[in-house]
């Protein structure tokens, strides 16, 4: 646990060599990623941690933004001597990975973008509905008020105009039948987004858990 921004964040850090940050999305904590850590600290050293509002870490019940993620994000990075690093962010946490990149350009290596846009679709029935799902697999269960920080944090979100600033390489990862963040609008970012590679698999907005050893083996395909 560190102090950073005002609140404490939670973090765990495995595995050896260059860094792999791992950023969660709307509703869970890092136990999200417990397998992609397991598995990928064979490789990368690699950090997860609770976004603001979830887990372990603070929950202020004050207005959040993903642009505050992200400087949460760095903060930790700094704590933590952390200089640049691999940076993958799911759904929300793609949002925030996004951020990261174009505002910290220098500190993120490669960055993997999975089930996310550079959006939210206002489609709050569907995404409560696999947030709730999601949240079951988590190891702390989330106060609502913070859902819906995190929520409106995720929702007032757009860096569609700024994609083409993104210079970083770039991995971009969907679920065919994902109606949160689109087969589309994946392809759409990447039309904007220079040195960037698309990979669709089967499934929906969750494909990252129930596809898991198949999205690491094309992440480590990408950063090797």
């Amino acid at each position: 646990m560190v102090h950073i921004n005002g609140i404490d964040v939670h973090y765990e850090v495995r595995g050896e060599g260059v860094w792999l940050v791992l950023i969660a999305g709307l509703g869970v904590d890092s136990s999200i990623f417990a397998h992609y850590a397991e598995v990928l600290a064979d490789h990368y050293r690699v950090l997860i941690f609770d976004n603001r509002g979830a887990g372990r870490s603070g929950k202020p019940d004050v207005a959040y933004s993903i642009a505050m993620m992200a400087h949460d994000t760095v903060s930790l990075m700094d704590a933590l001597n952390i200089d640049h690093a691999h940076i993958l962010g799911v759904s929300m946490g793609g949002r925030i990975a996004m951020e990261l990149a174009l505002t910290y350009p220098h500190r993120v290596d490669r960055l993997v973008l999975v089930s996310t846009s550079p959006s939210q679709q206002k489609r709050l029935p569907a995404i409560t509905k696999i947030i709730k799902h999601v949240r079951s697999l988590s190891r702390t269960q989330q106060p609502y008020y913070a859902f819906i920080r995190q929520l409106a944090a995720s929702a007032d979100y757009d860096c569609t105009a700024r994609l083409d600033q993104i210079t970083t390489p770039t991995l971009i990862a969907y679920g065919r039948n994902d109606q949160l963040a689109t087969q589309r609008q994946a392809e759409e970012m990447a039309k904007h987004i220079a040195n960037c590679t698309v990979v669709g698999f089967k499934g929906g907005h969750l494909f990252f858990l129930l596809y898991a050893d198949q999205l690491i083996r094309q992440v480590l395909k990408f950063l090797d």
